[in-house]
């Protein structure tokens, strides 16, 4: 077939298309695609990467798949051409076929195909014409409950989570959010949720999204002037997961239309699961109205696994590798990562890619030397534990008394100081501190550090203890 032919062929899909959708969508999305080549009933077009290939099949697939069988016949196929260089002649193909079966029985004239401004405004945010029960939760399949390792560190996150999954929109923990610091396992257990969902209610419609990403569609709908459409997709939601909620901070416009969604959720019985680095009541830079409805459901916090958790993670690891390591290993690996499960798996593989390169039998020298280089070029958070055994060494108190319930002034003040180091030297909640430091609540915490704060402008001695005990932690 000639250029040309394609060419007209083309020409006439993008006058169907243009009639569809909006102005910013269409140039955006089709006016830069080439056509190249036309073999029979089979088109092939040229765009510019894959991820450009990927939002045209995840945004506009039905709509294209209409277009082509209007103007190209039932049997028509569209095959893709990404440019993977600046070379526009240097590309790879990818063959997407659109068989009669993605078109209705009864296909409606494509022109009539609702647009922006109508009654029904097209979903930029689904594939259209698809049914909600087709939308991909973007869950990942390796993040189940069986491969995620229960402790005293996540119990209560995790029970309440597999409740949820068991009775969606059903139990009090409505919304169920989930907190910790970084690489404590809240994605993994969002998403544990999500699949078990999907396993028990094929049903419902579970999306999982990044809070992040849903910035970036916020502020792309509200330049598209699609905002309402953009709040009428997340309406058709089941079971919808957001994962690092703190990332809204000081995003009004994101506040405003999240709150709205929220509500209609809420309202209509669907599930809300939010994870965030911190408890709603550490939160800042969110409106009250919303913070107060993250507190509507149960906030379950997740903590620095302890050793006999840690043991069973790297256990868990080498089973699913298929990996003998002897247990001294394991245990001295454990031992000496403690901060969060990521970096306890990163060096486990680390340790395992070292052996395999040098072709070296895995032993606990090899564990130790490649342990103590992590440690050397790493610059490792300050953890609680170790805050507060600074703080009891300079006092000349054990630890132990940092939890007892005693109200000696010396001791009383002690607490406070390591809460208030903990507070300003990790990225751990308040309620977490309190919880490691004397089994108290965020408020007690809260009230330590204002306390340290008055003391240090007013007393000096007061003053040159603190920049002691600073200086001894970042030693």
């Amino acid at each position: 077939m000639t250029t040309r032919n394609c060419e007209e062929v083309w020409a006439k899909c993008l006058k169907i298309i243009q009639d569809n959708l909006a102005k910013v969508a269409f140039n955006t999305w089709f006016a830069p695609i080439v056509p190249v080549d036309l073999k029979g009933s089979q088109l092939t077009i040229q765009v510019p990467s894959t991820y450009f290939y990927e939002y045209l099949e995840e945004h506009y697939l039905e709509l294209m798949a209409m277009t082509l069988h209007r103007v190209i016949g039932p049997d028509a196929n569209l095959e893709y051409r990404i440019v993977v260089s600046n070379d526009q002649n240097a590309g790879r193909t990818v063959t997407v076929a659109m068989p009669s079966n993605h078109v209705p029985k009864s296909m409606p004239n494509v022109s009539t195909l609702p647009r922006k401004g109508a009654d029904e405004p097209l979903n930029p945010f689904a594939i259209p014409g698809l049914k909600k029960i087709q939308i991909d939760p973007h869950l990942n399949p390796e993040y189940t409950f069986e491969n995620y390792v229960e402790g005293e560190c996540n119990r209560l996150a995790r029970a309440a989570g597999f409740a949820v999954a068991g009775n969606p929109a059903g139990t009090s923990f409505n919304p169920l959010f989930i907190y910790g610091g970084s690489g404590l396992g809240k994605t993994h257990l969002a998403n544990a949720i999500g699949l078990e969902v999907k396993k028990n209610f094929p049903d419902k419609v579970v999306l999982y999204v990044d809070a992040n990403k849903f910035l970036t569609q916020y502020m792309q709908a509200t330049r598209d002037n699609n905002r309402n459409d953009f709040i009428n997709f997340y309406q058709m939601i089941d079971v919808l997961i957001l994962d690092d909620v703190q990332y809204f901070a000081d995003k009004q416009g994101t506040q405003e239309v999240f709150f709205q969604i929220f509500n209609y959720l809420h309202q209509h019985q669907k599930q809300l699961i939010l994870t965030s680095d911190k408890a709603p009541v550490d939160l800042n830079g969110m409106e009250e109205r919303l913070l107060s409805r993250f507190k509507w459901g149960l906030a379950a916090d997740l903590q620095e696994p302890d050793f006999e958790t840690r043991i069973r993670i790297l256990k868990r690891k080498t089973y699913k590798d298929g990996i003998e390591i002897k247990e001294e290993i394991l245990e001295y690996i454990a031992s000496h990562v403690t901060n969060n499960v990521r970096e306890l798996e990163g060096t486990l593989i680390s340790l395992l890619a070292q052996a395999t390169l040098n072709k070296k039998e895995i032993t606990l020298e090899l564990a130790k030397g490649m342990i103590d280089k992590l440690v050397k070029n790493t610059q490792r958070e300050i953890s609680i534990d170790y805050i507060q055994k600074v703080v009891c060494n300079y006092f000349s108190m054990s630890v132990d008394v940092l939890s007892s319930k005693t109200r000696k002034r010396e001791i009383v003040q002690a607490r406070q100081i390591a809460m208030y180091f903990a507070k300003n030297m990790t990225k751990c909640s308040l309620a977490m501190i309190g919880n490691a430091i004397g089994n108290k609540d965020h408020a007690t915490v809260l009230h330590a550090c204002k306390t340290v704060n008055n003391l240090i402008e007013t007393d000096k001695a007061f003053k040159q203890d603190l920049d002691e005990i600073e200086k001894r932690l970042k030693m």
